[in-house]
């Protein structure tokens, strides 16, 4: 990913000062927003070991010690929030192979892109639950596709009672990080996020500044109107390229800009950014220095949260690969402590156990 020339003299203009060391590692440690260590997001759960947003998946996070869990949050037809990666299930679910709704296959416009398969707002709460998950990345993580068909699919609220129980049993609080995935799309069809998304975390006593609760979203038009709704933080998302799905005119680039980080810190918390954002790569695809964006964020206020950290060979800069078969792990733990001396105050990933050990030795 290329950063925009314009971008990355805004970052070398917010100084700061951090060059990368041998390895990719930073060479002096910048510090967090609040001063406190980084906090760990499970991505999906532990989806490096168990398929993504399963209840076994978010159990094993919190187990590893990760400080908060993420569900992408979907709706039903009857309105209830599921957590699935996309609205299409045929990549995580078992759905195409279940003759009793092979009909319900179908074409859809979604955020200006087609997709084919079966979609859960085409399906009750009940019938979703008659399906079982199965691993996203099989070529990647073939020992997870060993758990195919064990595992339904979550709702929010179980999720919820996931960590209530966690609490309750153990004293300890694991916090919640859920996504609003396709918001417009959603009230567009008449199934907001909202509503349903608010009343659960009152309903669990999850609704308030200091509740370890971060709502994230791509779009902005939603995480707007939760602003004047909640006081449960808000962290806008931002991938490399493109730009919101709610605002053609505008893009992530732009929003990176003093006044774009601005504009997100009136009616948000922190930044949720594309890692290469944080820290780029350079041509032989080797970590480089630190862009600038985290002192940038951290000037208007923003916390820094960025996405996403994962162990096999294939994600990984080159310099922390281990030799050439993408499927074998690197060195995670080094990309981690580069990106947390960079001074980012939490990283979403799929290995909260390696994550977890590097931030927290």
């Amino acid at each position: 990913m290329r950063i925009p020339a314009a971008l990355m003299m805004l970052f070398a203009l917010a100084g700061c000062g951090v060059q990368a060391g041998p390895g990719g590692e930073s060479e002096m440690h910048v510090p967090t927003l609040s001063g406190n260590p980084a906090i760990i997001i499970a991505h999906r759960g532990a989806s490096g070991a168990r398929p993504e947003h399963t209840l076994a998946a978010y159990r094993l996070a919190i187990e590893q010690g990760a400080d908060f869990i993420e569900p992408d949050l979907v709706l039903t037809r009857d309105g209830i929030l599921v957590a699935r990666h996309e609205n299409e299930i045929s990549e995580t679910t078992d759905v195409a192979d279940r003759l009793e709704f092979a009909e319900r296959k179908t074409e859809k416009l979604i955020d200006g892109t087609r997709y084919e398969g079966w979609f859960t707002e085409d399906f009750t709460l009940a019938e979703l639950k008659t399906l079982r998950a199965k691993e996203r990345l099989p070529e990647l993580r073939a020992a997870n596709s060993a758990y195919d068909g064990q595992f339904e699919i979550p709702s929010f609220e179980e999720i919820l009672q996931l960590l209530q129980q966690h609490q309750e049993q153990s004293g300890k609080r694991v916090g919640v990080y859920p996504e609003t995935k396709h918001p417009s799309y959603f009230a567009s069809i008449g199934l907001a996020h909202e509503a349903p998304l608010l009343t659960l975390l009152g309903k669990y006593g999850l609704d308030g500044a200091d509740d370890p609760v971060f709502i994230q979203s791509f779009e902005i038009g939603n995480l707007k109107m939760l602003a004047t709704k909640t006081d449960v933080r808000l962290v806008q998302l931002v991938a490399g390229e493109g730009g919101p799905a709610d605002d053609q005119g505008r893009t992530y680039a732009s929003m990176l800009t003093a006044d774009g980080l601005s504009e997100i810190a009136s009616y948000a918390d922190g930044l949720g950014p594309a890692k290469d954002l944080v820290i780029g790569r350079n041509v032989l695809g080797q970590l480089s220095a630190p862009t600038g964006l985290v002192a940038a964020a951290h000037k208007v206020g923003l916390l820094v949260h960025p996405w996403t950290f994962r162990k096999e060979n294939y994600f990984l800069p080159t310099d922390f690969k281990s030799g050439i078969d993408p499927r074998e792990p690197g060195d995670l733990a080094a990309e981690v402590r580069a990106f947390v001396a960079a001074g980012v105050d939490g990283l979403f990933s799929d290995n909260p156990a390696e994550a977890v050990a590097a931030v927290k030795p």
